[in-house]
């Protein structure tokens, strides 16, 4: 019975004091709202704007070939995120061509430029805060001041420092030294790089598929943390680039779901299921939703929460009515606007996934223990537990996002092992919320609108649940149940956002068990949900404070916003640099060997050699099997004993790892040990098809044994599996040009340089190609170009010695004074400089930068070469003979060089006019060196002046064997027969 029904007065609904009652704002105070959540949005990421280009950031567009001016648009779509065939099997396997083609254009734009990618993130992130704040008009509160507040509270939330921004995804990658311009290869170490093993939300990760099927608004950019041992980091959307994907498929996702809102009748009786109002509309989710899949995976799962919301919300006032009345064939005839509505996103679904599926090549990412220990933990009860426990603290990273950190990977978070565990209470005290809630929100459904559904028994009840579960990202638009279920809304979104941690599916198809796989739902779904949680409880706190209540909980709100605005900028600045990133990670988690690795490579970068080795170090005390971190000690260490120790352990630990198979490979071809490197270097390609640097390094090997042939096949072996590499491109030159093929090798160099326009080592070795050609003028270009990439001294020292055969003695000055102020301590520069100021005609310059030389440099035999050229220019004969006497005194052990010495001191002696002894340095000079034919013309000369012509005759035609095309030998050979022909007529 009822109260009225026993005779008692019904007590008055109590006074509130929530604003739910008050009318809708004007669109003046509307547009205010929107202008003040940008203007927040930005100020908040501002200081994002100045970073640098950071971790995925390298990869997916620095170095990423579809990226590039000139790259085909077709290879977009045929390539994954980072620029590999999706086919590969060593593919990330995530798919976002339109996400590459906005990079495209932000370079077409702004070029390279970090400062215009940043802005554009940010101006995405401002563009999908305000359609959060739309869509909870719409569809969640009906006081737009909650819708204001929510969007306020998402948009200053520090999670998405953690989740937005940076880059997505990581592979290995091969920190080269540059390559010579001999184009041998260096040792490799692995650093940051997108690794094969990355996020693939549909199908690859199981788990993540499942959850984000129910989920909406994915508003930050996070990136999958079950990457390769190499690195793992998580991302943010808005001060990193490449978290772009994430933002710009939560606005195209926001954008599906309300177009598809709109194609819904919107006024309809509560006995009728909505029919579709506008196929357009309809046809317009779908395309969106199409395109948010193609920024990002995850963007499907639009469809899924559109038919989610159009079952349990927009027709769920006839659905209950004629569960209650109707049987089931009724139930169908009726519900056919909603199944044919459901059948068109059904087969739209299974097109574009099938498509997706087809673009994979039937392979999927596969990840190490590193990435995932608890799913390789062999006790059932440790995965359980520690996969609750990580669902209670990426709540607990929602409601305190104090400590924050770019990776929480190996060791972070330990397993938990036991029940005893004191970390189970607070898996067990978010359990118990969860329950609470979804009884709450169980509670308030039967009691809407006086409905009491007989239909739901304990059956009924629990498939309320699952509803309640399953559409967490779903919005009630029902103006009638706005009042009372916005913590069904708010518990939905936060419920599965934090489901998808649950780590449930196979391994190969599971999350890693960190904070940071929690936080691709954390920072969205879950933060909406969160947000939507916390303003809903301030609403039914006004409700029962008084006033000075109120106010103090206003004031703690605005003290709340503050505080995440402040935590905000603060976590931007430490994406803004490499350092600053690596730097923070090693403060926040110090015992997080990951973060220790990732911080050696930065400072291997950077050349700080003892700083890396402690921090790699470091690492393998915290994580004894990392691999890499052992390969990369190898290739810092000296001694090439204790790095070829390093290799082999890498190699114990894990026998596929194609770095360290390269690295010792190398090694051992430098001891030598040619047979066991090749066998090395095979088993790096077999392991690493798409690793250049093995064939460069293979083919070396073979060219070095005279195997031509073979060294030609494996580059072209190379240059297949790896069309991207310009490094290979430039080596295969290098080889071509060795082997005598320079018309060959200039395309190559010309190819290395259009992969990679920054490749000046390539420009270098195509304007010497040039100089060999006597093509001056090119090689001229090539040179400057390469030196508007970078000045360096290996570019400026052969444009020098262009300048200085071509004559053109002042551009050879300024460029290698250039040369000597970048290396200072280069005594072949400053000789080189001395040489052209002679040669300039300012003999005392050169002379006194000789002798400058000569004093700080004891056995220096070129500069008394040089010195004795500047006497003997200036006419003083006995000091260039003196100079040239110290050069032999200082013994120089290459026979060459002292048949040169002796061969200058003739010229010297010669014109001193002392022939005799000048004629014993030429005889010294062939003896050393008998292919210098100047000396014997010059031994034939002096016989020639002393009259013995049959001596003469003999040095002449030595020489001319030697010579046959020298026109100053055919002469004196002529004058010496007409002397003869003289005396012989005489």
């Amino acid at each position: 019975m009822t109260a009225n029904s026993r005779g008692t007065k019904a007590a008055p609904p109590p006074v509130q004091r929530r604003l739910s009652a008050l009318p809708r704002p004007g669109a003046g105070v509307r547009l205010l709202r929107y202008a003040a959540l940008v203007a927040v949005c930005a100020l908040c990421y501002s200081n994002s704007l100045w970073g640098e280009f950071v971790h995925d950031d390298i990869w997916a567009i620095s170095n990423n070939p579809d990226v590039r001016r000139g790259s085909s648009l077709r290879s977009i779509f045929t390539n994954d995120f980072w620029g590999k065939r999706m086919a590969d099997n060593t593919s990330h396997k995530s798919y976002r061509p339109l996400c590459i083609l906005t990079f495209k254009l932000n370079i077409l734009l702004g070029g390279m430029t970090p400062f215009y990618f940043h802005l554009v993130n940010v101006f995405l992130h401002c563009v999908v805060t305000a359609l959060l704040m739309h869509t909870c008009e719409q569809c969640v509160f009906e006081d737009s001041n909650f819708s204001f507040l929510t969007a306020l509270l998402f948009s200053v939330h520090p999670i998405h420092t953690e989740a937005q921004g940076l880059p997505a995804g990581r592979w290995l990658v091969v920190s080269r030294e540059e390559h010579h311009l001999t184009g041998i290869s260096r040792l490799l170490m692995e650093d940051e790089r997108p690794p094969f093993t990355g996020i693939l939300s549909l199908p690859g990760d199981c788990t993540e598929a499942f959850c984000n099927l129910l989920t909406i608004c994915r508003t930050s950019s996070f990136t999958d943390t079950q990457r390769h041992p190499a690195l793992a980091t998580a991302e943010c959307l808005v001060s990193g680039i490449v978290g772009r994907a994430d933002v710009l498929a939560s606005m195209l996702f926001l954008l599906a779901f309300l177009s598809y809102i709109r194609s819904v009748s919107a006024s309809r009786t509560a006995d009728e299921f909505p029919p579709t109002v506008s196929v357009l509309s309809l046809a317009l989710s779908l395309l969106l939703g199409t395109c948010a899949m193609l920024v990002k995976e995850t963007g499907i799962t639009v469809f899924g929460v559109c038919v989610l919301y159009d079952f349990l919300v927009l027709c769920r006032k006839p659905l209950i009515l004629h569960l209650s009345r109707s049987g089931l064939k009724e139930l169908v005839r009726i519900s056919c606007p909603f199944v044919k509505r459901a059948c068109v996103i059904s087969l739209h679904v299974t097109v574009i996934m099938s498509f997706r599926l087809w673009l994979m090549g039937g392979s999927m990412p596969l990840f190490s223990e590193q990435d995932n220990p608890a799913s390789f933990s062999p006790y059932l009860l440790t995965r359980f537990l520690t996969y609750c426990y990580l669902l209670s603290f990426n709540a607990w990273l929602l409601l305190a996002p104090i400590v924050l950190c770019y990776d929480w990977q190996v060791g972070s978070i330990t397993l938990v092992e036991s029940l005893w565990d004191g970390r189970n209470i607070a898996s067990l005290t978010l359990a118990f919320v969860m329950l609470a809630l979804s009884l709450t929100c169980v509670t308030r459904l039967q009691g809407i609108n006086g409905y009491k559904y007989s239909l739901v028994g304990p059956s009924g009840h629990l498939i309320i649940l699952i509803g309640c579960l399953a559409t967490a990202t779903c919005w009630y638009g029902n103006a009638l149940l706005r009042r009372r279920t916005d913590v069904l809304r708010g518990r939905r979104l936060l419920s599965v956002g934090l489901l998808c941690q649950s780590n449930l599916g196979p391994r190969r198809c599971q999350r890693e068990p960190t904070p940071q796989s929690a936080f691709v739902a954390t920072s969205s779904s879950a933060c909406m949900g969160y947000c939507v949680l916390v303003v809903h409880g301030l609403n039914r706190l006004y409700s029962v404070v008084s006033r000075w209540g109120a106010a103090a909980l206003t004031v703690s709100m605005l003290v709340v916003l503050l505080l995440f605005s402040w935590k905000t900028v603060q976590q931007n600045e430490i994406w803004l640099s490499r350092e600053a990133l690596f730097r923070s990670g090693i403060q926040t988690l110090p015992h997080n060997a990951k973060v220790h690795y990732n911080y050696a490579n930065f400072l291997k970068d950077r050349g700080r050699n003892q700083e890396a080795i402690y921090h790699y170090k470091t690492a393998l005390r915290l994580y004894p099997r990392h691999a890499s971190a052992l390969n990369n000690l190898g290739t810092l260490t000296h001694q090439a004993e204790e790095a070829e120790v390093y290799y082999r352990r890498a190699l114990d630990i894990n026998p596929q790892h194609n770095r360290a198979l390269f690295n010792l490979g190398n090694l051992l071809k430098s001891q030598g040990k040619e047979e066991e490197a090749e066998r090395m270097l095979k088993e790096s390609i077999r392991f690493g098809p798409h690793f250049a640097d093995a064939y460069s390094s293979l083919a070396s090997l073979y060219a070095d044994q005279g195997h031509s042939k073979e060294a030609n096949e494996i580059y072209t072996k190379g240059i297949e599996n790896c069309p991207d590499s310009s490094d290979l491109h430039n080596n295969y030159g290098v080889f071509l040009v060795d082997t005598g093929h320079g018309d060959r090798a200039a395309f190559h160099y010309q190819e290395a340089v259009r992969l990679k326009p920054a490749h000046y080592v390539a420009m270098v070795n195509l304007g010497r190609l040039l100089r060999s050609s006597n093509d001056n003028k090119e090689a001229e270009l090539w040179y400057k170009r390469a030196l508007q990439v970078v000045r360096k001294v290996d570019i400026l020292t052969p444009l020098g010695a262009l300048y200085y055969n071509t004559g053109r003695y002042e551009e050879a000055l300024d460029v290698y004074r250039e040369a000597a102020t970048l290396q200072p301590d280069s005594t072949d520069i400053w000789l080189a400089l001395a040489q052209v100021l002679a040669m300039a005609g300012r003999s005392i310059e050169a002379e006194k930068m000789t002798l400058g030389i000569i004093s700080k440099t004891s056995n220096c035999i070129e500069c008394y070469r040089l010195l004795s050229a500047i006497y003997s220019k200036q006419g003083n004969h006995t000091q260039a003979l003196d100079a040239l006497k110290t050069a032999l005194q200082q013994e120089p052990s290459d026979p060459a060089v002292r048949a040169e010495l002796h061969f200058s001191m003739g010229n010297q002696l010669r014109e001193m006019n002392e022939l005799d002894r000048a004629f014993q340095s030429y005889k010294l000079a062939v003896e050393l060196k008998p292919d210098q034919s100047q000396a014997w013309m010059n031994m034939g000369g002096i016989q020639h002046i002393k009259g013995d012509y049959a001596a003469a005759r003999m040095y002449y035609q030595r020489a001319l064997l030697l010579s046959p095309s020298s026109k100053l030998l055919k002469e004196n050979l002529a004058k010496l027969d007409r002397l003869e022909k003289k005396l012989q007529g005489a």
